[in-house]
């Protein structure tokens, strides 16, 4: 009977070969999607700091405009949407830069 229990104990063994399955998708996770939107967002950051008057953006609720002017504060910035239409949006709002007013 001891002879039996003592077969049955689990075998030690090394713990890092215990956790490397999660340590394994855990880099896998990190490489695949949390490095390349971490990427994205600072692209984006990159993208909202350079904005200035002329460009044209399109906001991220699809509305295509030109920047009139960007405000001292550094949170918001005014487009302009129409002939006598302008609005104030956070800059963040700001999907992408579809022409800078340096290429042109």
């Amino acid at each position: 009977m001891v002879h039996f229990l003592a077969e049955a104990a689990p075998q030690g063994g090394s713990s890092l070969m215990m956790f490397l399955p999660y340590i394994l998708i855990f880099a896998v996770i990190w490489f695949l999607m949390i490095r390349p939107q971490a990427k994205k967002q600072k692209e984006h950051q990159k993208m909202v700091a350079a904005l200035q008057k002329g460009d044209k953006v399109v906001t991220a609720g699809g509305l295509h405009a030109t920047v009139a002017d960007v405000r001292e504060d550094g949170q918001s910035v005014w487009i302009k949407i129409a002939d006598s239409v302008k609005v104030e949006i956070e800059r963040n709002s700001v999907q992408a830069v579809v022409r800078s007013k340096t290429t042109e």
